[in-house]
């Protein structure tokens, strides 16, 4: 069976037809915290499973992300129009917008979705020159991390390891092969999720000076950790937040006039939300976009809590 995504099923990068996607009652995705030697580099553990024939989802804008997959072979299909498979022992660079997803199932996947020091501590990658990606994970972590995905893969597949232990020796590794940062650094990351966190609309210029670097310094280093520069973030970030908040069952009278605030108007929301999240907001709430729903769920943006 071919699972690919047509040209003709695609609109700007995102599936044309959203009645397609797997049901949400077909679909489960289980978080683990983080040990706490980890939490710093990692938002969350998690174990995903769906054993559909074909799975189609969209991925939002995300950060960096380990993943392993025992079951299911598919593909991501970028907006700058390259397409990257589900390599069996993946890392997904950090997105700049949503991304479709399409899958031969059955398909389960466990793995770490890292914060920005996570990604430049155990990467040592630029988040902004390799954005938008899905890698074979050998390519930056080296063999031992394929060796590693072989011995967990093949014994979840054997029954003799579950989902989330596969997720802990997935976080262990990363343990044990995060790389000291430079505290400047931190002190600017730490920064600038405050930045984030503080108004659907931050100034730009509340980042000049940060640690000591120049307004050029800062736009160069928040690309390094985070993948987009500063004004594009913020953006990505309120975009995010608003579906995170739509998202929830009720939404506050204060909630829902601050996110009216941060856009010009209505089908500025509506774009924005679409670009970043890949539905509309009356679609945040749907019962057939499960995996949507968990990705904006407010903990994955823990990393905004620096």
């Amino acid at each position: 069976m071919d699972a690919r995504l047509t040209s003709s099923e695609m609109t700007n990068g995102l599936p044309g037809g959203e009645q397609r996607l797997t049901s949400a009652a077909l679909i489960a995705v289980d978080y683990i915290a983080p040990p706490a030697p980890i939490a710093p580099f990692v938002t969350t553990l998690y174990h995903f499973r769906c054993d559909e024939p074909v799975i189609r989802d969209i991925h939002p804008a995300a950060i960096g992300n380990l993943c392993l997959f025992p079951h299911g072979t598919g593909e991501m299909l970028f907006a700058q129009g390259h397409r990257d498979p589900n390599h069996t022992v993946g890392l997904m660079t950090p997105l700049s917008r949503a991304t479709p997803i399409v899958v031969e199932g059955p398909f389960h996947a466990f793995g770490a979705a890292l914060t920005p020091v996570g990604w430049a501590a155990l990467t040592g990658l630029h988040a902004g020159q390799c954005r938008d990606r899905l890698l074979p994970a050998s390519s930056v972590l080296g063999p031992e991390i394929d060796a590693l995905g072989e011995r967990l893969i093949a014994a979840y597949r054997q029954g003799t390891m579950s989902g989330r232990d596969c997720a802990i020796a997935v976080g262990d590794f990363i343990e044990r092969n995060i790389k000291p940062i430079n505290p400047r650094h931190l002190e600017l990351v730490a920064a600038t999720g405050r930045w984030l966190s503080a108004s659907f609309n931050p100034e730009i210029s509340e980042l000049a000076g940060v640690a000591g670097y120049s307004g050029r310094q800062v736009q160069r280093l928040v690309e390094r950790y985070f993948g987009l520069p500063p004004r594009a973030l913020a953006r990505k970030y309120r975009a995010l937040r608003a579906a995170a908040l739509l998202s929830a069952p009720q939404l506050s009278m204060e909630d829902e006039a601050a996110i009216s605030e941060a856009f010009f108007d209505q089908p500025h929301m509506i774009r924005e939300i679409a670009h970043f999240v890949g539905r509309t907001p009356t679609r945040l709430t749907d019962a057939s976009t499960p995996y949507l729903a968990e990705m904006i769920d407010g903990r994955n943006l823990r990393e905004l809590d620096v």
